[in-house]
């Protein structure tokens, strides 16, 4: 007995047409016909009833007919599943993220989704968020890590905020004690180290200071952020960055802003109108998943808090 068998069977059962049938199923009608006798040799009993040229299904047809339909229904929905594991082995997931995230705990979370879909092929595309959610609304991205509130017109676009992160004042590590936190006002006059335009921070602390009364003076600007840690590190000037980006650079120190703060929202973003392929919610259920747990064991980079959902 083939699957093939059976679909021809529900068709003529469905159209009581032998013509009809082949027609549906895109096959000649003797082929149609020849499959039909060979189901019904199989299973050793007449499925239809040709009496007058009208096609009527037998008590053995009457029988097999709820049992073909679910096994066909069944052999769908395997397909289906296979195809989607199989999805899963093969494919691209085309991601875009802050140079703080990239430089932080994205490697990580990277990682491990390679190391469960490794037939995945991974794309990553760093830039500031405005850079980020043009490519992504140009369909050039699958998913891409911003930070809000984003200034776009974009209908399309569809957040989901994850995490949230404090920026600190950074500079050259001494042996002098340092102070537990400084005050926006402090770093009036001070020069400081300064990103290309087009980049979240250089807002973010052009608009923190303007708030403060004071516009900032720049000694340097126009790097990408490995360029202005080590702008700082060489002593041109002080920077405000996320505290997660300082991992691993003991030339440096960072010193948080003085209560508020001044804090960002990490979202994770995907065109409304496009759905993102497999692979790619598999990246987001794994980054959440990954985050998740290093909020859970403390593993999270220092600043760093997960948004939990209420």
């Amino acid at each position: 007995m083939q699957l093939q068998q059976l679909a021809y069977f529900v068709a003529v059962a469905e159209t009581r047409h032998f013509t009809q049938a082949a027609e549906r199923m895109r096959v000649a009608q003797p082929s149609l016909s020849k499959q039909i006798k060979a189901l019904e040799a199989e299973l050793g009993a007449p499925l239809f009833s040709r009496a007058r040229g009208n096609v009527t299904l037998t008590p053995a047809g009457e029988a097999l007919l709820p049992l073909a339909r679910r096994m066909l229904a069944d052999a769908e929905t395997a397909r289906s599943e296979i195809g989607e594991l199989a999805g899963l082995r093969r494919g691209r997931v085309r991601l875009g993220a802050t140079p703080s995230l990239c430089s932080g705990l994205l490697a990580d979370a990277l990682a491990r989704f390679h190391h469960a879909y490794p037939g995945i092929e991974l794309f990553v595309e760093e830039g500031g968020s405005r850079d980020l959610v043009r490519t992504l609304a140009r369909g050039q991205l699958d998913l891409a890590l911003i930070i809000m509130p984003l200034q776009t017109d974009d209908p399309s676009l569809v957040t989901e905020e994850i995490l949230r992160e404090n920026l600190v004042v950074v500079s050259p590590s001494t042996p002098h004690v340092r102070k537990p936190y400084l005050r926006i006002e402090e770093l009036r006059g001070r020069p400081m180290v300064m990103f290309r335009r087009g980049y979240d921070l250089r807002e973010a602390t052009i608009s923190a200071c303007r708030q403060a009364g004071f516009e900032p003076r720049f000694a340097v600007e126009g790097g990408e952020m490995d360029a202005v840690l080590r702008f700082v590190e060489a002593g041109l000037g002080v920077a405000l960055v996320p505290s997660m980006v300082l991992d691993g650079r003991p030339g440096l120190t960072g010193t948080p802003l003085a209560p508020p703060g001044l804090r960002r929202t990490i979202a994770i973003a995907h065109r409304k109108d496009v759905e993102p392929t497999r692979a790619a919610q598999a990246f987001r259920s794994t980054l959440l998943f990954f985050l998740a747990e290093a909020a859970h064991d403390g593993s999270l980079p220092q600043g760093l808090d997960l948004i939990t959902k209420s």
